[in-house]
C-alpha cells in the first residue's frame, strides 16, 4: 500500500465536513492483517462541539446483518438447523404465508404461498418479507400503516414483530425474487427459538466474547452515551448535515425488539475485529467463531442461476450497487467487477448502513476496509464507491 495515496481518503473526505455534508467520519483500511490506514475528520456532535475520537460509538444499522447471518451459521454448523428448514419450524406463525397477487395496501388480493420460507431465503433476502421504508409496493404501506416503518411499534418484541410480519402478504413467492427486507430480523428470531438466549446474550457468548468486541451492543450504556455519535440526515433546502434526533435517540436507550438487522451500536476497532475474523476464514487471536469453509460458503453468490442484484432484485433502496453484484448468506458479492463500475475484486463480500457506514472485505488483496459516519439515508452521497476507489488506487 503506497501511504502517500492512502492520504487521499482523508483529503477527500475532509471536504465533505468542510462543505457540511457531513459532521464527522472515521475510516480503516487493513492488508494482510495490518493496519495501513487509519482516518477521521470532524465532530462526533457537532452541536455539542466533540470530535470523532478513536473509541466513538456508531449506530451501525445494517451492518448488525452480517453478524445475524455469522450467528445463524454457527447453530447450522452444530447440526441444530439446516439452510432447507421452513422457517415455520421455529416460528409457527410463518406456516400459513399468502403472497400479494393484486389490489392495494388496503384491500390487498393475496394466494398461498407455494413454497414455504426456509432459513437460506432470510439469508438471501429471497423471502418475499419487505421493509415499510421502501414506499415502492402496497405490501410496504401493509407495513408501514402497522407501526413498521424504521422500526417496530412501541413496547413491541422481537417475537411479537415476527408474528406481525407473518400475517403480512409476502411481496412475491419465496425464493422467485430478492427485495431487502426484515428477513435479518426474522433470522435472528430463528436463532433465539433455537439457541434458547436472547439474541443479545447469544452475540455475547458465541461472537462479541470470543472476539473482544466489548463495544457492541443493543443501545447504549448510559456510561458511554457521550461516546455515541449524534445522527444526522441531510436538509431538504441546503444539503447540509442536520440533527436527527428523532430517529437517533433510539440508540440512548435498550430496545425492546433486539432487531438483528439493525439494532447494534459498535466502534471502529470492535468491527475491525470482526471483519478481520470474517477475513481469516472464521478465526482471530486463536479464537474459532466459525469454519473456514463456512465463511467461503457465505461469500459465494447464493442467488438462484448466478444471477446478479440487476437481474434477480427489485431496484430498491438498499447498501450496495445492484449490477455485477451477487449476493451471498449475509453479504453483497461481487460477480462481475466491470458490470459494477468500480475498483474491486471479484468475491469481495461486503454491506453497510442505514446512516452510510460501510465495510468490506477482499480476500483476493487480504484487505478489510470500514467507513463510519452518522448520516441517514446513506443513498445520500457516493461515500462507497468514492471510498473504494480511493482505497484500490492505493494498492500496489
Amino acid at each position: 500500500m503506497d501511504a502517500d495515496r492512502l492520504a487521499r481518503i482523508d483529503r477527500h473526505f475532509a471536504r465533505y465536513v468542510d462543505d457540511g455534508r457531513l459532521a464527522g467520519w472515521q475510516a480503516v483500511v487493513t492488508r494482510r492483517g495490518k493496519i495501513v490506514h487509519v482516518g477521521s475528520f470532524g465532530q462526533r456532535d457537532a452541536e455539542a462541539g466533540l470530535p470523532v475520537a478513536p473509541d466513538t460509538l456508531w449506530r451501525i444499522y445494517s451492518m448488525t446483518k452480517p453478524i445475524t447471518s455469522v450467528a445463524a451459521m454457527i447453530l447450522v454448523e452444530e447440526g441444530l438447523i439446516e439452510l432447507t428448514d421452513p422457517i415455520s419450524r421455529f416460528i409457527p406463525e410463518f406456516g400459513a404465508t399468502r403472497v400479494f397477487v393484486k389490489g392495494s395496501g388496503l384491500k390487498p388480493v393475496t394466494e398461498p404461498a407455494t413454497e414455504p420460507i426456509r432459513l437460506w431465503h432470510l439469508l438471501t433476502h429471497t423471502s418475499g418479507l419487505t421493509y415499510g421504508f421502501h414506499h415502492a409496493h402496497p405490501v410496504d404501506e401493509i407495513y408501514r400503516r402497522a407501526g413498521y416503518e424504521w422500526g417496530v411499534p412501541r413496547g413491541t418484541d422481537l417475537a411479537s414483530a415476527c408474528a406481525a410480519w407473518a400475517g403480512f402478504p409476502l411481496v412475491f413467492q419465496p425464493g422467485t425474487e430478492w427485495n431487502y427486507s426484515v428477513s435479518v430480523d426474522v433470522l435472528g428470531r430463528v436463532v433465539e427459538v433455537v439457541s434458547g438466549q436472547s439474541l443479545d446474550q447469544f452475540f455475547a457468548e458465541r461472537i462479541f466474547g470470543p472476539l473482544g468486541m466489548t463495544d457492541t451492543t443493543f443501545g447504549t450504556p448510559a456510561e458511554d452515551v457521550e461516546r455515541l455519535a449524534a445522527l444526522y440526515s441531510p436538509d431538504p433546502e441546503t444539503g447540509r448535515f442536520a440533527r436527527n434526533d428523532l430517529m437517533g435517540g433510539a440508540a440512548l436507550r435498550e430496545p425492546t425488539c433486539l432487531s438483528g438487522g439493525g439494532g447494534l451500536v459498535s466502534s471502529a476497532a470492535d468491527y475491525h475485529r470482526f471483519t478481520q475474523m470474517l477475513l481469516r476464514g472464521g478465526e482471530l487471536d486463536g479464537q474459532r467463531v466459525l469454519g473456514d469453509r463456512t465463511v467461503a460458503y457465505m461469500a459465494q453468490n447464493h442467488l438462484p442461476g448466478g444471477t446478479d442484484l440487476e437481474e434477480f432484485g427489485r431496484p430498491l433502496f438498499a447498501e450496495s450497487p445492484m449490477a455485477g453484484m451477487g449476493f451471498g448468506l449475509g453479504f453483497s458479492v461481487v460477480q462481475d467487477a466491470a458490470a459494477v463500475k468500480n475498483l474491486c475484486s471479484p468475491g469481495e463480500f461486503a454491506w453497510g448502513g442505514a446512516a452510510s457506514t460501510a465495510f468490506w472485505v477482499d480476500p483476493v488483496e487480504d484487505l478489510t476496509a470500514m467507513f463510519f459516519t452518522q448520516l441517514l439515508p446513506s443513498s445520500t452521497h457516493s461515500i462507497r464507491s468514492q471510498l473504494r476507489t480511493l482505497v484500490y488506487q492505493a494498492v500496489l
